[in-house]
């Protein structure tokens, strides 16, 4: 169920509403649009007093939401949502693309610096790195944990990047809660439900990659068990599905791009790393992206890809980075995007 605002509604009749859903026993997710506030329900089994709800002041209309994902459906909210930083330029989704690029692994402290000040020259707003590494073998490096974490808080404070980590587990969520400005949930977790709903309990916004064989409800799915915990800020992020192609790591499905833009409102991202495993084939993917209307990329780049720690073969050199800066800035205009370089490295020196 979905109740729709008038657009004069006040904030005290917003509230009104929100307490006589929550009498009903159920709970209510205000989102507010650029026209007016759509307040979702959820927890009904079926459908609530529609009477009872219209009849309430400040109330446009009630009505059935038949898709399985609601929170993230546009029939809750026509507008896109665009998740923003405060104190910085960043933000994913909207007019300006998302760059986000930095070493699969934090591997030590100097690592992470010399490409954090290549990624910064090069215009990215956010920094990636891995302190804790869901690895294929249990013997491969697994990351540095809290120290990697501490190092790229360093890097947000030396660079003005934003920080983007994945967390695995209960323990690993809170720690990246903590210290990170965005929590990654990888594609091996999409379905993890309890994962899931923990990060919807915190306030930090969610990145959720789509699961390796996930279709578009199952990925959208995903994203509606943190919104159901009263997490709005969920971004989506396309990196590949498995299939029977063998020249890449993954299949990079772009056509899940416009098909998300049609249902839901969530801003969504591409990672050409990931999607397909080789480095010559990040750049074309990430014009690619730009291209089918992606919000912005997600990249790895490490200043010694043949000796990193992990997925150094999909890792572009910084000055194959910069070069992917030029060619995504030039085609963002044709789709009626923008590129918003972030803090330069003199800027960032000067904070």
């Amino acid at each position: 169920m979905l109740v729709v605002m008038k657009a004069q509604a006040t904030p005290e009749e917003i509230q009104a509403v929100c307490d006589h859903i929550v009498q009903l026993g159920f709970r209510p997710h205000p989102l507010p649009g650029a026209q007016r506030t759509a307040i979702g329900i959820t927890g009904n089994q079926g459908e609530a007093n529609r009477g009872n709800l219209e009849s309430l002041s400040g109330v446009a209309e009630v009505i059935r939401v038949s898709k399985a994902y609601k929170l993230a459906s546009r029939d809750v909210k026509e507008e896109d949502t665009v998740v923003r930083f405060a104190g910085s330029n960043a933000s994913i989704g909207g007019r300006d693309l998302a760059v986000i690029a930095g070493p699969c692994s934090i591997e030590t402290r100097e690592q992470a610096f010399a490409i954090a000040a290549e990624v910064a020259a090069g215009g990215a707003q956010f920094f990636r790195g891995g302190a804790y590494k869901p690895r294929t073998s249990p013997y491969a490096f697994q990351g540095l944990g809290l120290e990697a974490l501490k190092i790229m808080a360093e890097i947000r404070e030396k660079f003005g990047l934003r920080i983007v980590t994945e967390a695995l587990d209960s323990e690993s969520l809170e720690l990246v809660a903590e210290w990170a400005d965005v929590i990654q949930i990888g594609a091996r977790n999409m379905q993890n439900f309890s994962l899931l709903k923990k990060a919807g309990k915190q306030r930090k916004p969610v990145l959720i990659k789509r699961g390796m064989s996930a279709t578009l409800e199952e990925f959208l799915m995903a994203a509606e068990y943190v919104m159901s915990e009263g997490n709005y800020e969920v971004i989506l992020c396309e990196r590949g599905v498995r299939t029977f192609t063998d020249h890449t790591r993954n299949t990079l499905d772009l056509s899940i791009v416009p098909a998300l833009r049609h249902v839901s409102h969530l801003p969504i991202l591409v990672d050409p790393s990931h999607g397909t495993g080789r480095r010559d084939s990040v750049l074309p993917m990430a014009r690619a992206a730009v291209a089918a209307g992606a919000d912005g990329v997600i990249v790895e780049v490490h200043n010694h890809p043949e000796s990193a720690l992990s997925d150094g073969p999909q890792s572009l050199y910084p000055a194959q980075f910069a070069t992917m800066m030029t060619e995504i800035e030039k085609i963002a205009p044709v789709v009626g995007r923008h590129l918003t370089r972030g803090v330069s490295v003199s800027a960032a020196a000067g904070q």
